[in-house]
């Protein structure tokens, strides 16, 4: 190896920082089906959120905040008052008084300055043939080749350059792109091509140098010519997560940094004929100074944003501190439901049923660390959320042994008969002659799907199988293997869900799943927590896991967890599209409970017709509202109609955590904008459960909350548009708005907004938890990124206090009154 010079490692040492951070500002996506809900500000929670805003804002044109017209509107229909207002002018350094935000209502925002890169020079010019600027030009571009090479079997003719590069094959497709109309000719272009340096990181450090860029401003315009590909770079840091997370390494979002910046490099020499733009360069060593413009311009902005908040705060402070006694009925049932917002309505209606029916709020995928593979199948999917990796696979029961088998070759022949039947039809030669052959057999079967049905969502992992072996047990082999180490998981799993004692007779562990239909971001409906899936396994799983009698006995000789003999555990499904709730396995219920089945099966219908009946004016069917069957016939329509934009509203409206025994909320109407995790603080004196809580289900309700928030207040940077006009790239990557351009991520504008407006609320989380003030210091104390999320106003930390009657927020490091 050729020996560096001390000057030389420097210089490649500070490249690497540039690289790094700038790489380290995009947050992951994962593909459509997987899809979960994100933090798009991931990568910038070191700081607070309103200079992230204006660094962003900056860096590629974003606002982080609604316009005033719209706080404005808040205003008059009194979501916020002049006492709010008053309330954050007071606060700390504000600078302004109330008088002053009260008449920013009836200004217009400063606009947002974007320092310009290269190819924005390129466009203030003489715009190339074609009507598209060189931007779209080279968006376009950049999107079609990486749709093709990450592409999952979507093309399935093209030839596969994973191989060679993302950055190597680019230079080798654009150089025989005879689309772009270069000034100095294809020819010579395709030969600077070929000249470009072979290594992404050489790429990229000679073209910095090429364009003159001061090594003061490097950091912030490869961010920026990152977040100019957003959605792409997204993928890219998706691959990287994922990969990180199995220890091992990826490097595709620095190769699309490499490529994104010879694009800059190429368009100077082609179209500014390589002459230097000393005043552009050094402008990037001015982006602080911009920044710093663009946070003062805003405060006005975040300080309306901020009273907005604190009226929702108040409002459901006192609300959470005037519920009513706590129930001390024992109860008949159990029910843990995810602590997903859509679960709060059925959580509602299900209690007041009977003071003996008590429900619980843990996350959705129960605790299990696990992934799914369905029997006979190679396909294994991550069943926890994306800050996880799977520790065990589950598959269905496989007993008998020669039966097991029989399943595995008849689902392995059925698949590979629909596979052989894709390929035909999608082979290029068969395109005309396939349709001559098949089209009335396609018309008739698209005439079939497009008729109206109330049918029930069918199983995918069923596909395959033969009629007697659908529907089986996935289990945990850990149960049977090892029964101890299965105890120690499952005690983790009860304490964290504060359910060690006092078990009911029946405990109903409940998940939850979506039913759609012709719908793209399908699984953003299903249970997040479960990786966008449904959480039928990790119920089934934990279940069986938790009525195994080896598990219970080591659960009571090793943890002092005494689950009763009569105790059963019964998984069910919760479909939040149409409110039904389907039981599993209930013949394993034993005989002596099996009584109460018709009893909760009368409960659990009731309730969901109490939901449906609440949700009916949002959807449009508030005229079947006071008609229960024919409410319910309408919603199982909704979830088959293939035209449908919005089978469910989603989260949209999610607006809080409230981390509380359930005596806090048992009986308040909250909307379905709350998401409602059980915590006694009396039972975590050592602050273990809640460090648990606060670590994992409260960063993921934030990352829900953020994305919501994010895709209302700018749809084109961090939506995905408009669904109607969606095309899926690459076998489920994502989906293009149109025929290309970036990769759209985020959610559409149907799930945000129909024609009467807004059905999101743009708020940060607040987070109301009741516990001791030292717990919660000594969790914010020990963990960084909670402690950022926090102290820089991602959300809102909220302490309960029942006994003092009073809520307060912690800011600025420091407890203060919010009512």
């Amino acid at each position: 190896m050729e020996h560096q010079s001390h000057s030389e490692v420097q210089q490649a040492d500070a490249l690497a920082g540039h690289v790094a951070a700038a790489c380290a500002r995009i947050a992951p996506t994962w593909p459509l089906d997987q899809f979960i809900a994100v933090n798009p500000f991931l990568g910038w929670s070191d700081l607070p959120m309103p200079r992230a805003a204006a660094e962003l804002g900056v860096l590629c044109g974003t606002r982080l905040t609604m316009q005033r017209r719209w706080y404005r509107e808040q205003f008059m229909q009194r979501r916020f008052g002049t006492e709010h207002l008053e309330a954050v002018a007071a606060r700390g350094d504000a600078g302004f008084t109330a008088a002053q935000l009260a008449a920013a209502l009836d200004d217009t925002a400063a606009p947002v300055e974007r320092v310009a890169l290269m190819s924005d020079l390129c466009d203030t010019g003489e715009p190339p043939p074609g009507g598209l600027t060189w931007t779209e030009l080279l968006t376009h571009q950049l999107g079609q080749h990486c749709a093709a090479f990450f592409d999952a079997g979507q093309a399935r003719w093209r030839l596969d350059a994973a191989e060679e590069g993302l950055y190597a094959s680019w230079r080798r497709a654009l150089a025989a792109d005879r689309g772009i109309p270069w000034r100095q000719g294809r020819r010579a272009v395709a030969a600077r091509l070929r000249a470009l340096p072979a290594d992404a990181r050489t790429l990229i450090a000679e073209a910095l140098a090429a364009l003159g860029l001061p090594e003061a401003g490097r950091t912030a315009y490869l961010t920026a010519l990152l977040l100019n590909v957003n959605g792409w770079a997204a993928w890219c840091a998706g691959l990287r997560w994922r990969a990180r997370l199995a220890g091992a390494v990826d490097d595709h979002v620095e190769q699309l940094l490499a490529l994104r910046l010879a694009w800059e490099w190429l368009l100077h020499e082609d179209a500014l004929g390589g002459v230097p733009c000393l005043a552009w360069a050094a402008g990037w060593a001015d982006v602080r100074e911009h920044v710093e413009r663009q946070a003062t311009a805003a405060r006005i902005d975040w300080a309306l944003q901020e009273a907005l908040e604190l009226a929702q705060q108040r409002r459901l402070g006192a609300l959470l501190l005037s519920a009513p006694p706590r129930c001390e009925m024992a109860p008949l049932v159990q029910a843990v439901f995810c602590i997903d917002v859509r679960s709060e309505p059925l959580r509602r209606a299900f209690e007041s049923l009977s003071p003996a029916l008590h429900t619980r709020g843990f996350a959705g995928f129960f605790g299990l660390p696990i992934a799914y593979q369905p029997v006979g199948s190679a396909l294994v999917r991550p069943q926890l959320p994306g800050l996880l990796a799977p520790a065990h696979v589950v598959s269905e029961a496989d007993e008998p042994a020669p039966l097991a088998q029989a399943w595995r070759r008849h689902r392995q022949s059925v698949l590979a008969g629909q596979r052989r039947w894709d390929e035909l039809r999608a082979a290029p030669a068969s395109g005309f002659s396939f349709v001559e052959a098949c089209g009335l057999l396609y018309g008739a079967r698209l005439l079939a799907d497009s008729l109206p049905s109330t049918a029930a969502a069918e199983r995918w992992e069923d596909t395959g199988l033969p009629r007697e072996a659908r529907g089986r047990l996935p289990r945990l082999a850990l149960a049977d293997r090892d029964p101890g180490a299965a105890a120690g998981l499952a005690a983790g799993i009860l304490r964290a869900m504060g359910l060690t004692r006092d078990f009911a007779p029946l405990v109903l562990l409940v998940g939850h799943g979506s039913q759609s239909a012709n719908n793209a971001h399908a699984a953003g409906l299903d249970c997040g927590a479960c990786g966008g899936h449904a959480g039928e396994v990790n119920a089934r799983v934990l279940a069986a896991l938790l009525n195994a009698p080896a598990v219970r006995q080591a659960l009571r000789e090793q943890y002092a967890i005494d689950i009763p003999a009569e105790t059963h555990v019964l998984p069910a499904l919760h479909n939040t599209t149409t409110e039904d709730v389907v039981l599993f396995d209930t013949e394993a219920l034993p005989e002596a409970r099996q009584g109460v089945l018709p009893a909760l099966r009368h409960w659990l219908a009731q309730a969901g017709h109490q939901v449906r009946a609440e949700r009916a004016a949002a959807l449009g069917l508030q005229a079947l509202a006071d008609k229960p069957e024919a409410l319910a016939q309408a919603m199982r329509r909704r979830a088959n109609d293939w035209s449908q934009p919005r089978p469910e509203w989603g989260l949209a409206g999610n607006a809080a955590l409230i981390v509380a025994p359930r005596e806090r909320s048992r009986g308040l109407h909250l909307g379905g904008r709350c998401f409602l995790h059980d915590y006694d603080p009396d039972q975590d004196a050592d602050g273990t459960t809640l460090a648990l809580i606060m670590t994992a289900p409260m960063v993921v309700a934030g990352w829900i909350n953020l994305q919501y928030y994010a895709s209302t207040v700018d749809n084109r940077r961090w939506g995905s548009g408009n669904k109607t006009l969606h095309n899926v790239v690459g076998g489920g990557i994502g989906v293009f708005e149109g025929n290309g351009g970036d990769l759209r991520i985020g959610l559409p504008l149907q799930s945000l907004q129909d024609a009467q407006g807004l059905r999101h609320e743009p708020l940060r989380l607040a987070v109301f938890i009741e516990a001791p003030r030292g717990r919660i210091e000594a969790v914010l104390a020990d963990h960084a990124g909670v402690r950022d999320l926090v102290s820089h106003g991602w959300l809102h930390l909220l302490r309960l206090d029942p006994e003092a009657r009073c809520v307060e927020q912690w800011c600025r490091g420091e407890w203060i009154a919010v009512s």
